[in-house]
C-alpha cells in the first residue's frame, strides 16, 4: 500500500510508483471516478480533438441537426 498526505489546499502528490504504473507525466490530465467508498484514478488518454478525423464523413454535415437530435433524446430520458 502506498500513502501520501493531503496538503492544505487539498493537493496530493502521486507517488512515483503510481505515476509509472498509470504512465502519467507532468502536465497530463487524470480523472477521479467515485465508486461508492472507493476513488479510482485514471489518466485521460483521449479527448474530442484527439478523435478528430477518426470517422470518415462524406458530404456536408449538419451539426445543428445533430445537436437538436441529442437534445431531444436527452430531454426524453429525463421524462
Amino acid at each position: 500500500m502506498l500513502a501520501t498526505r493531503v496538503g492544505r489546499r487539498g493537493q496530493i502528490v502521486l507517488p512515483k510508483e503510481v505515476r509509472m504504473k498509470i504512465k502519467v507525466v507532468e502536465g497530463d490530465q487524470i480523472v477521479f471516478i467515485i465508486d461508492g467508498e472507493q476513488v479510482v484514478i485514471k489518466p485521460v488518454t483521449h479527448n474530442l480533438l484527439s478523435l478528430r478525423g477518426s470517422v470518415k464523413a462524406t458530404g456536408k454535415q449538419d451539426f445543428d441537426a445533430v445537436r437538436n437530435q441529442v437534445k431531444a433524446k436527452r430531454a426524453a430520458k429525463r421524462k
